[in-house]
């Protein structure tokens, strides 16, 4: 992959990011893997060298393919890493899954980070968060900001845009990667969140990413329905023959009783749409 030069504005908020982590003595990231959290452990890596850690917490809602991937990408950049399990899934206000659990599955992974900071030897966590983050839907941000986790990335002033350009101007593979969040986020919103679910809806992703699908969701909805999420233009391929019988053969097979196929396509945080307006007051991220 080639690298890409950098607009003068680009140029200085990159220089920004650096010299905001360059100003702390060390950091814990919370790195998934995704693009926003590779690119601040690119840039904690360069302005602290070992005095910056990649955390990556490890549970029932992170993929097996996803957690490769942190793995693959940390021993890329160079920094130092660590996988710590997380306890969500023993939270029964995470497992209850009525919209605020988001915000049960972060408090859990910053109150583990934060235990761990002293054998670490670093006093500060950071995340991935950018501007583009702020007003969403983002009970996460609340969690962080009862841990005192800080966002470089917001502080410099990169949009999920810039962080892209950054990410291949440093030629970082996942540069263009889709958005991955966790298992659990593709359960609807008061269906239980339970270790069974969330395999099942790895698997049947990986069956739609083996038909070369980059972007998909299948998200888990009650009496066992699948609610595929592709690009709108893929739609037709899926209900063709023979993919339509050997996708329905899968699903069946996974224990899905109803599959649909949504004809709005692909969409990010679709799933917000069915969490209590309320709630959606309370951990908006403004």
């Amino acid at each position: 992959m080639a690298s890409i030069e950098l607009s003068p504005e680009l140029v200085t908020k990159r220089d920004r990011l650096l010299g905001t982590l360059a100003e702390l003595p060390g950091v814990a990231v919370a790195f998934s893997g995704g693009i926003d959290s590779t690119v601040v452990a690119k840039a904690a890596f360069l302005a602290l060298g070992d005095k910056a850690v990649a955390v990556t917490a490890d549970s029932g809602s992170v993929a097996r393919a996803e957690l490769a991937d942190a793995r693959r990408l940390a021993a890329l950049i160079g920094i130092r890493h660590i996988v710590v399990p997380t306890r969500e899934f023993e939270n029964p206000d995470y497992l209850k899954n009525d919209g605020s659990r988001c915000y049960h599955c972060k408090t859990e992974l910053y109150s583990t980070v934060e235990r761990i900071l002293p054998e670490l030897g670093v006093p500060f966590m950071v995340s991935g968060a950018n501007l583009d983050d702020l007003g969403d839907y983002r009970p996460g941000l609340l969690a962080a900001a009862e841990h005192s986790v800080r966002h470089p990335l917001q502080i410099a002033g990169f949009t999920k845009a810039d962080v892209r350009a950054l990410a291949q101007h440093w030629e970082l593979p996942t540069w263009d990667k889709p958005a991955s969040p966790c298992l659990s986020s593709r359960l609807a919103p008061g269906l239980a969140v339970t270790p069974e679910r969330t395999a099942r809806v790895e698997a049947a992703e990986t069956f739609l990413r083996s038909l070369g699908l980059r972007e998909c969701r299948v998200r888990h909805h009650e009496a066992d329905l699948a609610r595929i999420e592709v690009p709108v233009s893929e739609i037709s391929r899926l209900t063709s023959d023979p993919v339509r019988a050997e996708l329905t053969r899968e699903f069946s097979r996974l224990g899905f009783k109803f599959i649909t196929i949504d004809l709005d396509g692909f969409r990010s945080g679709s799933m917000n749409e069915l969490v209590p307006l309320e709630l959606r007051r309370v951990y908006s991220g403004r």
